[in-house]
This record gives C-alpha cells, structure tokens and sequence, in this order.
C-alpha cells in the first residue's frame, strides 16, 4: 500500500529555505572579505579623514632591520602621530610625533630619544623611512610618490591590508584591526610622553631596545 504524500507546505520549502541561507552566507563572506579596487567615494573619504586609530599586526623586512610586532597606532592630521608597542606589562615604546618634534620613550629602561620628526629619523627610530604625514596617507590608501610600491586591500572604509616598499627597499606589511575613523582621542593623546630624569639615547641605541637588536 502507497503511503499518501504529505501535505505539510513546510518540508516542501525546508530544502529551499537551507540553500537560500546557504546562498545569503556565502553573499556575506564576499561582501566583508578585503576589496584590491574600493569604490572612489569610499577613497576620498578615506583620503580626508582628520584622525585615526587602530591596532596593527606590522611585518617589516629593511636592509638593516627584520622586525614583526604588533602596534597601536592614532594620528591627528596634519602633523601629530602616536605608535605604541605594547609589551606584557604595558608599552615597550611610547613614540610621538608633533609638529617638528619626535619623542621615543621607553618606560621599562627609563630611556628617551629626541629628534626632528622627518623621515630619516623615522627610519634609524622605527625602520620605516616615511614622514608622519606619509605614514597617516598610507594607512588611508594614499600612497607616497616616494614608495616603490604600494598596494592596498580595502575592509569596508578603510584599507585592511596594506603591502608597500618603502624608499630604502625595505617592505612593510600591515594588517589592520579596529580601525576608526574618524577616531576618538584624548587631548593629552599628542603631547610628549612624560620621560622626567629618563638617560637619553640615540636612534641607534633606541631601535635595539625595541627589536631586540
């Protein structure tokens, strides 16, 4: 005897109903994975944010220095940046670049590097030999005439990853997480990191600390 079919509407749906839940995930997946070509308006945006923060995962391979660490990383445009390296007990280097000026200080040796913020004292602090406005462009997909090479994947607003070599050669990779932008900061974000009765060191000397080198 032939079972009659049933007449529940629900499980006639139920195979349609799994493959368009199947369809809308794998539609979500492609919408947040990175984008290599943003739309212009989403790049122009980017290009005139005022300010910024994030956490950065920072690969970096330079003729004189093989560093990867993470970073915390605000600007305020035109002229003010801030990079930490965080450590296990708090940060390993507090650097700020304000107007002309460039602070590196180092809580745990009570150390201090003072310079001028231009691009070859970035590259002897940091090992990246941009200017604090060129870091701020590269971070928003506006890339240098100086650098190489340059190529962003984009993550919503903002670029997500980011490959570049530098003017020396040296090649920075960069992952971006949290990213904010505009971004809320402090008023004291910017102002030199307080270093009182802390020995002074040079670029060289500074550099090792933080790379181990």
């Amino acid at each position: 005897m032939t079972r009659p079919r049933s007449s529940d509407p629900s499980r006639a749906r139920r195979p349609r109903l799994i493959l368009l839940l199947a369809l809308a995930a794998g539609a979500g997946a492609s919408c947040a994975a990175p984008l290599a070509i943003p739309p212009a308006a989403v790049v122009e945006q980017a290009r005139v944010v005022p300010s910024y923060s994030a956490r950065l995962g920072v690969s970096l391979r330079g003729p004189e220095l093989r560093a990867r660490t993470r970073v915390l990383l605000a600007f305020r445009r035109p002229d003010a940046l801030r990079i930490e390296l965080p450590g296990p007990t708090g940060a390993r280097l507090i650097a700020v670049a304000r107007g002309e000026r460039l602070w590196a200080v180092f809580p745990a040796e009570r150390a201090v590097y003072e310079g001028a913020a231009r691009a070859q004292n970035l590259a002897s602090l940091l090992g990246v030999a941009l200017t604090p406005s060129e870091v701020m462009d590269l971070l928003t997909g506006v890339p240098s005439a100086r650098l190489r090479s340059y190529r962003a994947r984009w993550g919503g607003a903002l670029p997500r990853q980011i490959d570049a070599t530098l003017p020396d050669g040296a090649r920075l990779q960069a992952t971006v997480e949290d990213a904010e932008a505009p971004a809320r900061l402090g008023d004291s974000a910017f102002d030199e990191p307080p270093h009182e009765a802390y020995r002074t060191i040079d670029a060289d000397q500074a550099r090792s600390l933080w790379s181990g080198r």
